[in-house]
């Protein structure tokens, strides 16, 4: 007999955040693929995150978008270019091609990218394009501009490594971007290494720090302004690095004495003790080799170019910049931020790294041989979706993205769609909330997924790395970059847009940065202009910039660090300090709304959880949207744990499961930004910020928004377990999660238990549950219901419910679920509610499914650290996300102990 033949390990890119970790893909000849870390990538040797360990269960076809659409109707692909080239072309005749605009995505590969902003730019002369990363990283891009010349991340992760101290600002690193964070942890152990953790929360990562300042929110700048004096004031200036290559330093000084001239002053400012205020600015200044790593904590601010710049004004006055183990480090929250931002992805940006200055436009106008291009910047973010909702922007086409979810103020843009004359959506999902029907026209175009696209990522380090493709792509899902070739093609730009391959497109974006550059600009990749077919295939990870001679006989090699020889991108070659302005302490909270909201990731969730929301490992640790709030307001506000609240702001409202926590200081909520209209029933984190923009960057606030919360009574509370996605009724509180062998839905609701039972019957004599057998326990008396509907022997959906007070946990019913034909005693305890077998509790290693039961029974057998724990069980064995929570449960049981 003939033995199948293996499929070929293929090397790719983690489509998760800005670390770019290196993976190994082996599919299993049935769309699926096993997933492990790439030893070989220098960004990761190997590890994986909790969310790249699970990327082979996020692979299936469910809820794909798999042919185009027109106003919900399938259509061929060249019946909805046509469309779409028919409507560009008219709005642009009729209201200029200034009212056509392009919202894209930090994860399109660069060779999409690249496309979209050369269509848009050069060849319709729509200044209108901007990305997601606008909501991510924009504020970093203008600091490093303002104090480089240049979008330059100076330094590289081995900084990491060899860092005495690491300062994180805004960053939950341990939950955000956990690979980074075990290097760091890695050189705590090797090195001693000290962690400053400085936020409003005392996250994860700042239960891992020697120093934790838990800083007012937008007190940053103050922090910061106070260190510079500091430095300054007792003689750590590095005098001949400041004379030799930098200016500006007397204005910035002036101003950070104005803002925060002693340590005193700063402890008001931030809220910081004044003896924390101290000892953080003694130990910066004591420790040569500093590496400031900072996210979106101090990048979604109103105020967060100002608040990058005053962490970059206190390396250069060190000279702590472009030296190993020292310097600023942006840590970029998407997998191709950096790529988008290096084609001109940003509507402020024209295309490698150039801007608006004359000689910059006629260069990319002469290479691009662009009939139509522009002179100037285009709307950014939220002013080109307010543009939407005034009628000055009449086509739009939203790429990769989902900003009825993420955008500020999403209820607004929610209903400004409506007035487009086209909307298209280039999807890789039918289901989410972007994706649903607006405009006069909709037109939906399938896209590629991870494992389906080729081309190329930048990460937080400027490392190119491939994602290659292993996996055929489903139905008539195609390339970004050809829907919008052919797009390029159809509106009369036939040769520009001849691409041919994503190798094609790479080698003119490379030909690009090289174009009349003679190293006067940061990004140059000439040393791959001429890259063959064959050699980008297998193109080795490496970092920019790359120049044409950039080694032996030609051979690409990247540079780690730069400045460390005192060069920067302005004209005069030195670096700029700069002049910060005061920290807007006047938050406008009020009666009605007097707290303030922020905002963030949890651990195994990415965006809006297209892709992580179907794995039942990463939908364990965090399965509904929640709101944390301090104690003290939970008894205030009459708020329970576990319970449901109404949280408002005067942009819109959200019902979230309360957590008390003291992780977050009194006056202060906290919600996560996952989850939209396919996995919860109101939880849009976009319908509630107020995105006020940073003027300098363009980039909304999205971590302080004025807001009030109340709890919300609900009759009963329940779950349904299901194998295939089952609606619920209007009205009800709900949130989705995958589950082993199916879908899990929490809920809550009005209704009694004999309405439920009523609906559980409809179901099976609808198309949701057709034939099948139902198997009912029922107590209306006591308000209880239970149910398990079999399909034959095979069990299809279980569903409980109760008074809110007595809840049901549904952890031991998931692990009964799990079988797909129950013995007897899983039958019975289906409707009975009494485990028949015991269960995991709920997940804390997601990465091994290792639960807080099976931890707790460790500990309890004597694993005394981590260590031993992980010894035991495997938890926090793998990418370490989750040993935050295994500490503390350590230091629970000491402390019960004792």
């Amino acid at each position: 007999m003939t033995q199948p033949v293996a499929a070929p390990t293929v090397r790719t890119t983690c489509p998760y955040c800005g670390v770019g970790c290196g993976v190994l893909a082996t599919p299993d000849g049935q769309g699926g693929a096993t997933i492990a870390g790439d030893t070989e990538h220098p960004a990761n040797y190997g590890r994986l995150c909790s969310k790249g360990s699970a990327l082979g269960e996020t692979l299936s076809l469910e809820n794909r978008l798999l042919h185009p659409e027109i106003d919900g109707t399938r259509v061929s692909w060249d019946a909805a270019l046509d469309t779409v080239a028919k409507k560009l072309s008219a709005v642009a005749e009729e209201h200029g091609p200034d009212a056509i605009a392009f919202y894209l995505s930090g994860q399109l590969l660069t060779e999409d990218y690249y496309v979209a902003n050369k269509l848009a730019k050069g060849f319709i002369g729509t200044p209108h394009v901007d990305t997601n990363s606008r909501l991510c990283m924009s504020s970093a891009v203008a600091a490093h501009r303002r104090a480089f010349g240049s979008d330059t991340v100076p330094g590289c992760y081995e900084d990491l490594d060899e860092a005495d101290l690491i300062v994180l600002v805004g960053s939950n690193t341990a939950w955000c971007h956990p690979i980074l964070f075990r290097r760091m942890a890695d050189a705590k152990e090797r090195r001693g290494t000290k962690f400053v953790v400085i936020d409003p929360r005392r996250t994860q990562t700042a239960q891992e720090s020697d120093l934790f300042l838990g800083i007012r929110p937008g007190t940053d700048s103050a922090l910061f302004s106070g260190l510079l004096v500091y430095l300054s004031d007792n003689g750590f200036r590095d005098r001949a690095f400041i004379e030799s290559h930098t200016a500006g330093l007397d204005g910035a000084l002036d101003r950070a004495r104005q803002i925060a001239p002693n340590a005193a002053a700063v402890a008001v400012l931030t809220g910081v003790p004044e003896a924390d205020v101290a000892a953080f600015y003694a130990l910066f200044a004591g420790t040569r080799r500093v590496v400031t790593a900072f996210s979106q904590g101090v990048n979604q601010s109103a105020q967060g170019t100002d608040k990058g710049n005053s962490i970059i004004n206190c390396h250069l006055i060190t000279g702590r910049i472009g030296q190993p183990g020292a310097g600023p480090f942006s840590l970029t929250g998407q997998p191709n931020a950096m790529g988008g931002r290096e084609v001109g992805g940003l509507a402020n940006m024209l295309a490698a790294h150039m801007h608006f200055a004359p000689e910059e436009v006629d260069r990319v106008r002469r290479y691009w041989g662009a009939p139509r291009i522009i002179t100037g910047e285009g709307m950014k973010a939220v002013a080109l979706f307010e543009a939407v909702a005034r009628g000055k922007i009449k086509a739009l086409w939203v790429m990769g993205t989902n900003p009825l979810v993420s955008m500020p103020r999403a209820d607004m843009i929610r209903d400004a769609l409506k007035g487009l004359d086209l909307y298209v959506v280039s999807e890789a999902v039918s289901d989410s909330d972007t994706a649903r029907g607006f405009g006069q026209t909709t037109v939906l175009l399938p896209a590629q997924a991870w494992g389906e696209k080729d081309g190329t990522v930048t990460n937080s380090e400027r490392r190119i790395s491939r994602q290659r493709r292993f996996l055929t792509s489903p139905g008539e899902a195609r390339p970004d970059w050809a829907a919008l070739a052919d797009v390029g093609r159809r509106l009369g730009h036939g040769r520009a847009f001849a691409f041919d391959s994503a190798a094609a497109i790479f080698r003119e974006h490379a030909g690009l940065s090289a174009y009349e550059n003679n190293g006067t600009r940061d990004f140059d990749l000439g040393a791959l202009t001429d890259i063959s077919d064959a050699a980008y295939d297998v193109n080795l990870p490496v970092q920019w910039p790359i120049p044409k001679r950039s080694g032996p006989r030609g051979a690409p090699q990247g540079k780690a660090r730069l400045f460390g020889d005192g060069r920067f991108y302005t004209f005069d070659q030195r670096a700029r300090f700069v002049a910060v302005q005061p920290p807007a302490l006047a938050l406008a909270v009020s009666d009605e709304f007097p707290f303030v909201l922020n905002t963030g990731r949890v651990r195994d969730h990415w965006h809006t959880m297209t892709r992580t929301g179907k794995s039942q490992r990463l939908s364990a640790h965090r399965a509904v949207p929640f709101v944390e709030v301090h104690p003290d307001d939970a008894a205030a506000h009459r708020l329970t744990d576990g319970g449901i609240a109404r949280l408002a702001t005067e942009h819109g409202e959200a019902e979230l499961e309360v957590m008390v926590t003291d992780t977050v200081v009194p006056g202060s909520l906290f919600m996560p930004m996952h989850w939209g209209g396919a996995f919860a029933s109101k939880a849009r984190v976009g319908a509630l910020v107020r995105g006020m923009p940073d003027p300098v960057s363009g980039q909304p606030e999205l971590k302080a928004t004025p807001a009030a919360i109340a709890p919300v009574a609900y009759r009963a509370r329940g779950f349904l377990l299901s194998r295939a996605q089952v609606a619920l009724p209007e009205g009800w509180w709900w949130a989705r999660a995958a589950i082993t062998g199916g879908w899990g839905v929490q809920f809550a609701t009005q209704d009694s238990s004999r309405a439920v039972a009523l609906m559980m019957r409809g179901l099976i004599q609808s198309e949701a549950l057709p034939g099948c057998e139902l198997a009912e326990y029922a107590d209306h008396a006591r308000d209880r219901y239970r149910c398990a509907v079999y399909d034959g022997t095979r069990l299809v959906a279980s569903l409980a419910y109760a008074p809110a007070g007595a809840r049901p946990d549904w952890e031991a019913a998931k692990a009964l679920f799990a079988a797909e034909e129950p013995e007897t005693p899983e039958r019975l305890a289906l409707l009975s509610g009494r485990a028949a077998t015991a269960s995991a509790g709920p997940v804390v290693c997601a990465c091994h499914g290792v639960g807080a039961d099976a931890i707790a029974a460790t500990i309890a057998g004597g694993a005394g650290s981590v260590e031993a724990v992980g010894a035991a069980c495997k938890a926090g064995t793998n990418c370490g996300s989750c040993i935050p929570e295994i500490r503390k449960m350590l230091a629970g049981q000491t402390a019960r102990a004792a």
